[in-house]
């Protein structure tokens, strides 16, 4: 897939693997667009890049996102769903289940909606991708992360579902799964294996160089 003058919205885009993601878009030729929850553009984001604040667990914004992409560049080619948060590793008892509520609604619902929202505008058009980031942790259970796997399970079951509904002809519903990366998603508490993770300009690469490729792999799996 040739990415010159392609339309991608990335959300969660101002930060780690989505500002990685959106760099590399921008080196291949692409108008990038984030969106994040913010309440004022970053001031290190570069220049090219359009910013929209949007929080990815309100419907109506996601839906007010789409619109006006589509309103200033006349079409949608690429939507991937990146943004995601994270809890400490803790065993099933000491795990804070009221925050874990947030950890749903951001890591599946944000997907679910960015997904239905992208999908519509999609199928106005009759081509496009939807691209969403979930995580090694979403293939197998992981000691000590219940609820961080929890959500990566649903909202990799709510994917899988996606892609037998669209028919992967003009409309392709692609899957990542990256291991552990060195984001700012784990400010609050480092892994023990922090310093072992991956450079996420490294994942994005793999992403890019995948969407470049005449047939995309479906589900991409990028580990340590």
């Amino acid at each position: 897939m040739e990415l010159e003058d392609k339309i991608v919205v990335i959300t969660g885009g101002t930060k780690g693997l989505g500002r990685a993601i959106a760099l590399s878009f921008l080196e291949n030729g692409s108008k990038v667009i984030v969106c994040s929850h913010e309440e004022n553009r970053p001031e290190d984001l570069n220049k090219e890049i359009l910013w929209i604040k949007a929080d990815v667990t309100k419907e109506d914004e996601i839906k007010n996102l789409v619109e006006k992409v589509v309103e200033k560049f006349e079409k949608l080619d690429i939507w991937i769903n990146n943004a995601g948060i994270w809890l400490p590793h803790l065993p099933i008892q000491e795990t804070d289940w009221e925050r874990a509520h947030d950890l749903i609604k951001v890591n599946l619902f944000g997907t679910v909606y960015g997904s239905k929202n992208a999908l519509i505008q999609m199928r106005k058009q009759d081509f496009g991708i939807i691209l969403n980031i979930l995580s090694t942790s979403a293939l197998d259970g992981k000691v000590n992360e219940t609820a961080y796997c929890s959500s990566k399970f649903a909202a990799n079951g709510f994917t899988k579902s996606l892609m037998k509904e669209v028919d992967g002809k003009d409309i392709k519903v692609l899957a990542v799964y990256p291991g552990g990366m060195r984001t700012n998603l784990f400010d609050e508490k480092k892994p023990e294996k922090y310093n072992e993770f991956m450079d996420p300009n490294e994942v994005a690469f793999k992403i890019i160089e995948n969407l470049k490729k005449e047939t995309p792999e479906e589900e991409l799996i990028i580990k340590e």
